[in-house]
């Protein structure tokens, strides 16, 4: 995407990459895959806007945060797929770190629950088992030996495309803080970690500013674009998305609407510990500045239950949803736990499973439809009511944005559910949005965060339409539905 001064989008292009299933659980993508399609869709919107790359003031770089990449750093071969944040291969290792009383260790020193979410994991299950899917290197060698002696690298896909893109290893403070390898607090590589996952230092990347004035790197004049151009801003992809919503200030909060559902609350240069199941990360950090740190309810499945409704043929595409739930009155008691993946904030159960309970034969595919709508509702419900007991603040007004949000069924129905102000921006593309803002920030392309702020429009407000008794017996059913969802995986499925 390409922003103007005004944060309007000048153009736009997209490309979908393939997911891989190799088993239940189990979710890759391919790094060059990754990377092709980013040089193509940059090439296809500054052509579309008629544009050309030396009119580019810096790029900043956004990304699913967690999926992790281990790769040669001579030739650039990755091992082995990218580990999807969505991955829960590790979930027996998990356990280990649970059994050995790790949790609160980890917790302290990362704000992050012990989970096959983050990175750490995932770089230890590619170093002891890519052996045999290595690509083909001109050195043979086990891969832990090569890591070790500097010759493998990792990182997240923001660290993957800056190496691509620039030829340096560098990844932001937002998304280290995501790796569960990564202090918070010292602001460093937490030695301990490193060692308790097998990740040798040496894989690690630099760690600096979301927006940072001494630049990543440039792209290269013989590259694919044809010009040096400033690589200066990254964050993951809710960081970006609280950025782009100008979340500047401690107590603003966002929630993003995408495969999964993210809320964040910014807590200023606070690390606030959460007693209630979240997680505390870092917002970001601007060149010079503090870091900023953020509460966070990572909710793994929103959108993503939406394209299950279109895998399984209940719906024909998104939009289908709002008319499908608009056309019943309620769910007749229907609830539907997306658990595909396991929990999220603030249950964190790795083996809970995807359920819908509450059918009789009367149960038609518009309550299954209206009932999934819900759930992303109720499941934000959960987050903000961990995030109200945490911060002590209450949320009066929650900005929104991602795909979903487009749904002013979905946006009336969260309104309803948390009794409280929802504001859809113009620009609802945030996520992108804010790692401009970054790299704009690092360039001087925007002088302060208060031009920013002036760039920022409310499309359309939604208040509450139902009385609070009502919502709090439909959510209070809500609680027995998840129950019912918990622990349901065993280690023989996930083996098979």
């Amino acid at each position: 995407m390409v922003f103007d001064h005004a944060g309007q989008v000048v153009a736009n292009a997209y490309e979908q990459h393939e997911q891989i299933y190799p088993n239940p659980g189990w979710v890759e993508h391919d790094p060059i895959e990754i990377w092709e399609n980013t040089q193509q869709v940059v090439l296809d919107g500054l052509a579309d806007a008629d544009l050309e790359a030396s009119q580019l003031d810096a790029i900043g770089i956004t990304n699913q945060r967690e999926t992790t990449i281990v790769w040669d750093k001579d030739s650039g071969r990755p091992v082995h797929n990218a580990l999807v944040w969505q991955d829960r291969r590790t979930t027996d290792r998990v356990e280990e770190l649970q059994e050995a009383d790790m949790v609160e260790e980890i917790r302290d020193k990362t704000g992050l629950e012990a989970d096959a979410y983050f990175s750490a994991t995932k770089t230890e299950w590619i170093l002891d088992n890519a052996e045999p899917l290595k690509m083909q290197s001109s050195r043979g060698g086990d891969l832990r030996d090569r890591a070790r002696e500097g010759e493998l690298v990792m990182g997240t896909i923001d660290s993957w495309l800056i190496y691509n893109l620039t030829g340096n290893h560098i990844t932001d403070v937002t998304n280290a803080s995501r790796t569960m390898l990564y202090n918070i607090r010292d602001l460093e590589w937490d030695d301990e970690l490193l060692d308790e996952f097998g990740v040798p230092k040496e894989m690690v990347p630099e760690v600096r500013p979301s927006s940072d004035e001494d630049y990543y790197g440039h792209t290269d004049a013989d590259g694919f674009l044809g010009e040096e151009v400033p690589v200066a801003g990254a964050l993951g992809d809710q960081q970006a998305a609280l950025f782009g919503q100008t979340c500047f200030d401690e107590g603003d909060a966002k929630n993003t609407y995408g495969t999964g559902s993210f809320y964040l609350m910014n807590t200023g240069t606070d690390a606030v510990k959460s007693d209630h199941g979240l997680l505390t990360t870092i917002g970001f950090q601007m060149s010079g500045e503090p870091v900023q740190y953020a509460l966070e309810g990572s909710i793994f499945i929103t959108g993503a239950a939406i394209e299950w409704l279109e895998d399984v043929d209940l719906i024909n595409n998104a939009a289908q949803t709002a008319e499908l739930a608009r056309s019943v009155d309620s769910t007749d008691g229907v609830y539907m736990v997306p658990a595909f993946t396991g929990l999220g904030a603030p249950h964190w159960d790795g083996r809970a499973r995807g359920t819908i309970v509450g059918m009789t034969r009367g149960t038609g595919k518009e309550h299954i439809v209206r009932a999934t709508l819900e759930s992303i509702a109720y499941q934000t419900r959960d987050v903000a009511e961990a995030m109200e007991a945490d911060s002590g603040v209450e949320t009066t007004s929650l900005r929104v944005d991602g795909g979903a949000v487009k749904n002013n069924f979905l946006c009336q129905l969260q309104s309803d559910i948390l009794q409280t102000e929802i504001a859809r921006p113009e620009v609802d593309e945030t996520t992108a949005l804010g790692s401009a803002y970054a790299a704009g920030l690092a360039v001087g392309y925007w002088d302060t965060v208060d031009e920013l702020r002036d760039n920022w429009q409310i499309d359309r407000e939604f208040t509450p339409e139902k009385e609070q008794a009502e919502v709090d017996k439909l959510y209070s059913r809500w609680d027995d539905a998840v129950e019912r969802s918990r622990n349901w995986a065993q280690d023989d499925e996930e083996d098979e």
